[in-house]
């Protein structure tokens, strides 16, 4: 890494982060280069985000087209990438309006501000939104709030009132906890910041019965789920629900920053003009490369080989000594390491091997690889991961 960067880093950038030490300058497929040369293979995908790989020359072709001819007006005038990508985004989910935004969390804001003026609506004075213990969705203050473990750092309070969390998968902790006050259920399909933990099929099934009996609304974060990660474009759609509102961002973009939040046709038209807005929202360039990106995920070929993929990889690290099990769907995948293993220690190892993962919790390794790797490269990230499993047992 060039002399004097981490220490203008440091001096220059709000510390937020705990950075590695190495200045990524390259990257072409699954693969990443940094500015001295050393090749790494990302199993990480920039959490989720560049999983159509780097420097994909597709999505690139997109950006450049349609910056040619216009970068960026405001919303209060049409553009047709806009409403291109929330037609394709509504039919291809839930059939509902759509509103963008730049992020995962600001769409979920948005799906906050849905749930709590259709509970007025309702008559309902104080809604209540029930989340789920190790939930994640966003760090501004409506999303930290939904956020079970963030909620309660003090530092940063206090919190948004209206919140109340369950435990994991809790069918009939739910079920005591939903009341007249409720006005959604919020949760992700698979809990990915948490360490990619799924949610079962019955808990599912009662968010819904609970949710559809009272009037409510069940809100299903598909900002890491979402845009064939699981193997099928939405997380959802492997399930038995069909939620109310979903929210998306990540892969949607491909690297270029754009969230939305998608709804169901009956509540779709619940916000009006001036409750909520984007400055920089569904901007021509990302609105088209995004609809570059749907197009090339939503393919039965596409979607089988993240399935495929994702079957390969977690069966070759299932019989890894040190691998304690192998949880997720698709190209979402959760290590939980055997007792005594540090997956901490184990992902800095890993990265030095040249092999870029997450440890979300102590006994867990993440992969997020792109859905662009081959069967070579797969082979490749688990033959790595089983040297420095020995490394560091």
């Amino acid at each position: 890494m060039k002399e004097g960067l981490s220490e203008r880093e440091a001096r220059f950038v709000m510390q937020t982060y705990r950075r590695a030490d190495i200045d990524f300058v390259r990257g072409e497929g699954a693969l990443l280069y940094d500015d001295e040369g050393s090749e790494y293979l990302d199993f990480l995908s920039g959490i989720s985000v560049t999983a159509l790989g780097h420097h994909n020359p597709e999505l690139l072709e997109a950006a450049a087209a349609q910056a040619e001819r216009l970068g960026h007006v405001s919303n209060l005038f049409f553009t047709e990438p806009m409403v291109d990508l929330a037609e394709v985004l509504s039919t291809g989910s839930i059939g509902g309006p759509v509103f963008f935004c730049n992020s995962g969390t600001e769409a979920n804001e948005c799906a906050i501000k849905v749930v709590r003026k259709h509970a007025h609506q309702r008559g309902i004075v104080d809604p209540e939104i029930i989340t789920f213990q190790g939930g994640f969705h966003g760090r501004t203050y409506g999303a930290l709030s939904a956020s079970p473990k963030m909620a309660g750092e003090a530092a940063l309070g206090p919190m948004l009132p209206g919140f109340r969390s369950v435990p994991f998968d809790d069918s009939e902790a739910l079920r005591q906890a939903f009341d007249e006050r409720t006005a959604a259920v919020m949760l992700e399909t698979i809990q990915g910041e948490a360490g990619v933990f799924p949610f079962s099929d019955e808990t599912l099934a009662t968010a819904r019965e609970l949710t559809e009996e009272a009037g409510a609304l069940l809100v299903i974060d598909e900002v890491q789920t979402g845009v064939g990660r699981t193997g099928s474009l939405w997380g959802f759609q492997q399930s038995p629900v069909r939620p109310d509102v979903i929210t998306t961002a990540k892969a949607l973009g491909g690297g270029f920053p754009i969230g939305a939040c998608i709804t169901s046709e009956g509540i779709g038209q619940v916000l009006s003009p001036g409750d909520h807005g984007s400055t920089f929202a569904a901007g021509p360039v990302a609105a088209s490369v995004a609809l570059r990106v749907l197009e090339l995920v939503d393919r039965p070929e596409m979607l089988r080989w993240i399935r495929e993929a994702g079957q390969s990889l977690s069966d070759q690290l299932s019989g890894l000594s040190g691998v304690e099990s192998v949880r997720g769907r698709g190209l979402m995948i959760g290590v939980a390491l055997e007792s005594g293993l540090d997956a901490g220690i184990l992902q800095a190892d890993l990265l030095k091997r040249g092999l870029v993962t997450n440890a979300p919790r102590p006994d867990t390794l993440r992969l997020l690889p792109p859905y662009t790797i081959d069967d070579e490269q797969i082979a490749r990230a688990c033959q790595t991961i089983a040297e420095a499993l020995e490394a560091v047992k």
